[in-house]
């Protein structure tokens, strides 16, 4: 298995624990062949950017449960 890299080929770090996030919910933004969706995306955004995602139909702030 390949160990996944960050986009500075360095190691992969935490992106978030609370809530877990990742497709594996482990904290990491890494993917497998089982993540149709790819969700490989880890990014540090503000309030004003979650509003106007969620007033577009794009809710990334609202926990989805497991």
């Amino acid at each position: 298995m390949i160990e996944a890299k960050n986009v500075i080929d360095g190691n992969l770090e935490a992106c978030c624990t609370s809530p877990m996030t990742g497709f594996y919910r482990d904290g990491f933004c890494r993917t497998g062949g089982q993540d149709f969706g790819s969700h490989v995306v880890c990014a540090e955004v503000t309030l004003e950017f979650l509003e106007f995602t969620k007033s577009q139909g794009n809710d990334l702030s609202t926990p989805v449960p497991d």
